[in-house]
């Protein structure tokens, strides 16, 4: 499926469509074989199709890798809940218009970014599946950050954990969301009912507090005082050097 070393005739619009074309089938075959058991083959079989042929154009995996093929695998088979989500981040970008599409964040880095597109609450990205969207000003060295740190964590959660991942992460924030209430009637009702909520039921999910550590940023400033894990879940990974970006679409002012 790589597009290096191909035929000098193929141009590089040519070796798109190859590529988006061979992911595809793929992709398409890979999940009919894990959807056909339990009546479902067609089905999968369009989601890992649609997907194939969204990031063989946009070229988002990086063949050379052995993490870029897992990830293709990962997406069309065990991650393909997630992968289904995805798509409709996807619809949602083209249909709100202007999505500001990130290829310096997205090619051959195993993942979509757009600045825009799927954003439920403003001034925080959100990924679903291989997705992140609401990224804001991708040419500032913090928000690459965010993306490759925090938000590419959430992106291998779904692919490593796959069906289970999407009703933990519920299911962590609704019981969160309780213990909150709880937590701000007996001992914190000086602190905003939402901000102690927040905590318990976002800041302090597993996952979160994964991708936080990961990016260097815990605690978060915005958790309640006296709440949330004392420490890093994890090591935070190294800086790397920021990716200037070309021909992009500026951002919405955070």
């Amino acid at each position: 499926m790589t597009t290096q070393g191909r035929h000098p005739s193929v141009g590089p619009g040519g070796a798109r469509i190859i590529e988006a074309g061979v992911t595809a089938v793929a992709g398409a075959a890979l999940a009919a074989a894990i959807g056909r058991p339990i009546g479902m083959g067609r089905a999968a079989a369009v989601v890992g199709g649609a997907n194939g042929l969204v990031s063989g154009w946009r070229g988002i995996y990086d063949w050379r890798s052995g993490r870029g093929v897992a990830a293709f695998v990962l997406d069309s088979t065990w991650g393909l809940a997630s992968t289904a989500g995805s798509l409709g981040s996807h619809v949602i970008a083209v249909v709100r218009g202007r999505p500001g599409y990130a290829p310096h964040l997205s090619h051959r880095e195993d993942r979509h970014v757009y600045e825009r597109g799927f954003q439920p609450r403003t001034g925080f990205l959100i990924t679903v599946g291989n997705v992140v969207s609401g990224a804001g000003d991708t040419s500032t060295p913090r928000r690459q950050r965010l993306v490759r740190h925090h938000e590419h964590e959430h992106v291998w959660q779904g692919r490593l954990l796959g069906p289970l991942y999407p009703p933990l992460y519920a299911a962590w924030m609704a019981a969160g969301a309780a213990v909150g209430m709880l937590v701000w009637a007996t001992r914190a009702r000086d602190q905003p009912l939402f901000r102690v909520v927040e905590t318990c039921a976002y800041y302090m999910n597993p996952f979160e507090w994964w991708a936080y550590s990961r990016d260097d940023s815990w605690p978060p400033g915005r958790m309640a005082p006296g709440l949330g894990w004392r420490r890093p879940m994890v090591r935070a990974i190294a800086v790397p050097r920021p990716v200037r970006a070309t021909g992009r679409t500026p951002a919405a002012p955070r």
